[in-house]
């Protein structure tokens, strides 16, 4: 037996456990209603060092590369209250991807804008962050992608599919202080 709308609203209740805080936001703490599809991906730089009389060189670590965190955030338009969450979790979505006005931020006339916002994935251990952040991650959205499918129904007023999906590309970022051998620097 096929399940409506309405019983979908029901169903489709916050994931208050998985979430993307975004400061600045209207609403600061982005909760999907259907969980996203995460991937995390981390590779290592190695240089090959020849050596002279060895059939194969010597590998010698260069450096980490940037750990990545793709994640498929679904929307799922089901009333006027999760068309409205809908629009506005789109919004701050793609404003992290756009420098802030340094003014309002409390910059000087010689910074006229910062940085976009840094941001905190949490979502059990999907984003496990290690020691230097349990279960959450900060991160800056590299990108953003969003799909129009256009065979679902769709919302006349905005023009919204009722199901989408937004693809976030995250770069992990760490304080300073947490990196390793930065207690030699910082005491």
């Amino acid at each position: 037996m096929p399940i409506g709308l309405a019983t979908l609203g029901t169903l489709l209740k916050p994931i208050t456990n998985c979430t993307v805080m975004i400061p600045g936001a209207p609403t600061p703490l982005q909760v999907p209603r259907i969980l996203p599809e995460i991937s995390d991906s981390k590779a290592a730089s190695y240089s090959d060092e020849p050596v002279i009389g060895r059939s194969f060189p010597i590998k010698t670590f260069g450096h980490g590369e940037n750990r990545v965190i793709n994640m498929k955030w679904h929307f799922a338009i089901l009333d006027l209250m999760t068309k409205q969450e809908t629009i506005s979790q789109m919004r701050a979505f793609m404003s992290c991807v756009y420098p802030r006005d340094g003014a309002a931020a409390g910059g000087a006339a010689t910074n006229p804008y910062q940085p976009p916002v840094i941001c905190t994935l949490s979502c059990q251990n999907l984003t496990y962050g290690g020691t230097i952040g349990g279960n959450s991650v900060c991160a800056v959205l590299k990108s953003y992608n969003i799909s129009y499918p256009t065979e679902v129904v769709w919302d006349e007023s905005t023009y919204l599919p009722l199901k989408f999906d937004m693809d976030l590309v995250w770069d992990v970022v760490y304080a300073t202080s947490m990196l390793p051998g930065a207690d030699k620097i910082i005491r």
